[in-house]
Order: structure tokens, then sequence, then C-alpha cells
């Protein structure tokens, strides 16, 4: 397998996960939580309420762009600040997200890799439309 097959293969995986995790955590919010119980959680945390909604969208629509491979790169970034948005109320609880309230550790690491997602976009291929 050439190395421009490796990074596509590498790039699909990442941002398909990532996508799908985005999705089941909007369906979370949804079906589970609720949107006015994700609501009200925001407001105890200090956070607008009305934010919780604008959340769930970013997370489902950003989800599903992701898994589509529509602007992987942009919607990655967007993602990646929504993500350290999400570890801060995490940071007084330790690091391992077993942690009682969850730790710091789960957000973080969905961070990052939404970081490496955006750095390399839908792959190899990519990168040489980017450059034309």
């Amino acid at each position: 397998m050439s190395s421009n097959r490796r990074i596509d293969a590498a790039a699909i995986l990442l941002r398909t996960a990532l996508g799908i995790m985005f999705i089941a955590h909007a369906m979370q919010k949804y079906f589970i939580f609720t949107l006015p119980g994700t609501a009200k959680f925001f407001e105890s945390l200090g956070l607008p309420g009305p934010l919780a909604y604008a959340i769930f969208a970013i997370e489902l629509v950003g989800g599903l762009m992701l898994v589509a491979g529509i602007r992987t790169r942009w919607v990655a970034a967007v993602l990646a600040v929504e993500l350290l948005g999400a570890t801060w109320p995490h940071l007084a609880n330790g690091w391992m997200f077993t942690a009682t309230g969850g730790g710091w550790e789960y957000p973080a690491f969905l961070a990052v890799t939404a970081i490496a997602s955006a750095l390399l976009g839908n792959g190899a291929r990519d990168d040489v439309a980017a450059r034309s």
C-alpha cells in the first residue's frame, strides 16, 4: 500500500470515528439527557442554557459532515474548539474520565483527535488539491 493510500485510509478512519462519536453525543443530549435537561446542566456550570441547543446542532451537523467528508478541515477545527470547551468543566475532577463528574482526559483526547483530523483533512489527495 502506497504512502498516500495509507494517509487516505487513516484520514477516513479518523474522521469517520470522530464523526460517529459526535453524532452519538448529540443523540445522547437529545434522547437521554433531553435538550432542556442539557440546557439546565449548562446553566449549572454558569453557561447560558441556550448554548446547549447550539452545541447539540454543532455536534450533530459537524458529526454528519465528518462522516460524509464535507469540509473536513474546517469542521474538525470548529469541533476541536468545542471539545476544548467541553474539557473545561472536567478540569477540577482530575485526569481519568471515570472520576466522579468525569475527568478531563476523554474530552482532551478527543480535542487532539479533532486537531489531527483538521490537519489531515480528507487525506493525501486533499492536501494535493489544497495546493492546486
